[in-house]
């Protein structure tokens, strides 16, 4: 009866953590407190008399995992991760050790639930990075297969009472390696997922970096090769890297693609510099690194440009691609970084382009444009920046951050923000504003692209957020002082195509149009501030968006030297 009680109890925390360990970290902290406890006892309750100190051992080492996490809640995720592995470890231990006494059928069953355990334990710790989640399904998996185990010995047990007479049958005697074999199963899948995402983040390769002897102006083509990935057949393409300026004014190196027509006609084609959304803050997110580099950030209209006889130059950004740290929404570097790719797309052998330049950027990108905008004519103005276009862009960066909680997925906009800045400025603390029990996650979530496998594992860890990573305001202190800094506010020479979706939860409409406000006020020259019905973030630059052929016919009469519309009052 009691084998049948605690394995009941078991199969349904067990279940409840692999099937949702996504409900809450709190509700999933108290899961696994729940489950290292019911995994002690019922791992008592499998011990036979007279008990020897090694079969105790491993219900005492779930009994002080749970106390563990109790004791340490402040620093929950690491502890768990820990104690799960390691009293997953000594279960798997001891079971292999009885697998090496035993004679009898019961061995291979012994030898495979200690080699499942092991796996399990090892799992929760060599995963890709220290995942909550995974230690949610490991756990779960292995309560639930005790459950399994307990809950059939208790109906057995009853079976064979009323039947004592003559050999059980073989389907009996087999449950317990079936479910071990199931488990380990699971292990090794587990293991292989962990494998594909551990491989998912692409490894920058010596293309990245930089020779001995950089020099020291900014916009110096360094290196290029052809490239051929995800290009349109009528293009071709080179991945070139080039020097720029960090912040304040320190040396950078920084990667970028460069497009051209097959057939550029007798003159030499304009220039698109694009400014690519969100892929994350990571080395390996870099998008010339990607599969498909130029979806990645969000760039559905490269055909369209090439079609119409321009070339793209689509800069990585300082630290993606090279050595970091990448700056993520910090203005100035990204801003020089897309200046810096125009210069040094000039100078790639063979290819003719002309004097003239505009810039596309889309939320992240559209940040990087804008403030491209506003340090061209200073820093660059041989790259002859003839117009901005900016798409949704991550233009009042305090209310951005302010308004994530409400986002979907806001928590990983939120680790990107704050990996750039604790990165970027020494005055800003990860401590200062994230829970203790979440620094983990946005740590993790850090590290991931924004697609690929390790999204989901973002995804995963968002959804386990009960309630804001945050724990002190961002818009507060130092972090909200240095995101205040890096709202794009000096004029913009050249004119600027601000574009802006109606339906956008995470670049919110009316903080977008208070920003076209302010930037009709900032002088420079002309503001086209448009506005999209029934289109969301990314929406409004698919490919089937209105703003795409808006936008290409702005583009062309930039080059053509016309006059821009100027929607300000």
């Amino acid at each position: 009866m009691r084998s049948l009680v605690v394995g009941v109890l078991a199969v349904v925390v067990g279940g409840s953590l692999l099937f949702r360990p996504f409900a809450s970290l709190t509700l999933l902290l108290v899961l696994v407190v729940v489950g290292l406890v019911v995994m002690a006892a019922g791992r008592f309750a499998e011990v036979e008399r007279p008990r020897e100190p090694l079969d105790l051992l491993p219900a005492a080492a779930y009994a002080l995992a749970a106390l563990a996490v109790v004791l340490w809640p402040g620093s929950a995720v690491v502890v768990v991760v820990w104690v799960v592995a390691a009293s997953l470890v000594v279960d798997g231990g001891v079971a292999l050790v009885h697998a090496v006494r035993e004679r009898g059928p019961g061995r291979i069953t012994a030898a495979v639930r200690g080699a499942a355990c092991i796996i399990l334990g090892v799992l929760a710790v060599t995963w890709p990075d220290i995942a909550s989640i995974v230690v949610a399904v490991v756990f779960g998996i292995r309560l639930l297969w005790l459950g399994l185990e307990l809950v059939w010995a208790g109906v057995r047990g009853r079976v064979g009472a009323s039947t004592p007479d003559g050999p059980r049958p073989w389907w009996r005697r087999s449950i317990s390696l079936v479910v071990a074999v199931a488990t380990l199963a699971l292990a090794l899948g587990l293991a292989g997922v962990g494998s594909l995402v551990a491989n998912s983040t692409p490894v920058p390769d010596a293309f990245y970096t930089p020779p001995a002897d950089v020099p020291s102006d900014p916009g110096q083509l360094l290196r290029e090769a052809d490239f051929d990935r995800a290009i349109p057949d009528d293009a071709t393409a080179h991945r070139i890297l080039y020097t720029t300026t960090g912040l304040g004014d320190e040396p950078a190196v920084a990667s970028a693609l460069v497009v051209v027509p097959r057939d550029a006609g007798d003159q030499p084609p304009p220039l698109v510099a694009w400014s690519h959304g969100t892929t994350g803050v990571a080395e390996g997110c870099a998008p010339s690194l990607l599969d498909d580099p130029f979806e990645a950030g969000a760039m559905f209209t490269l055909e369209d440009a090439i079609d119409n006889g321009w070339a793209v130059v689509a800069t990585d950004y300082i630290g993606l691609g090279t050595e970091g740290p990448h700056g993520y929404l910090v203005g100035e570097p990204a801003g020089h970084a897309v200046l810096d790719s125009i210069r040094a797309a000039r100078q790639v052998d063979g290819l003719a382009l002309s004097d003239q330049a505009v810039v596309w950027g889309h939320s992240q990108g559209g940040h990087a444009a804008l403030w491209a905008g506003t340090l061209a004519d200073d820093y660059s103005p041989d790259a002859g920046v003839v117009g901005v276009a900016a798409m949704a862009p991550a233009s009042k960066l305090t209310g951005l951050i302010a308004n994530l909680d409400e986002v979907t997925a806001g928590s990983i906009f939120a680790a990107y923000v704050l990996e750039g800045y604790t990165r970027t400025y020494d005055d800003v603390d990860l401590g200062d504003y994230v829970r203790g029990a979440a620094e983990v996650q946005v740590e993790e979530m850090s590290e991931r692209c924004l697609s690929g496998p390790g999204a989901l594992l973002n995804i995963g860890e968002y959804l386990t957020q009960d309630r804001s990573v945050f724990d002190t305001d961002p818009t507060t202190g130092a972090l909200g002082a240095r995101l205040a800094e890096n709202i794009p506010s000096d004029p913009i020479e050249a004119p600027l195509l601000l574009a802006q979706g109606e339906t956008d939860p995470l670049v919110i409409p009316s903080a977008q149009q208070e920003y076209a406000d302010q930037r009709c006020q900032a002088g420079g020259g002309p503001v086209d501030y448009r506005t999209y019905p029934d289109r969301d973030h990314v929406g409004v630059v698919a490919a089937d968006s209105p703003l795409v052929p808006e936008l290409l016919d702005w583009t062309a009469a930039r080059f053509a030297g016309e006059d821009a519309s100027d929607t300000c009052p």
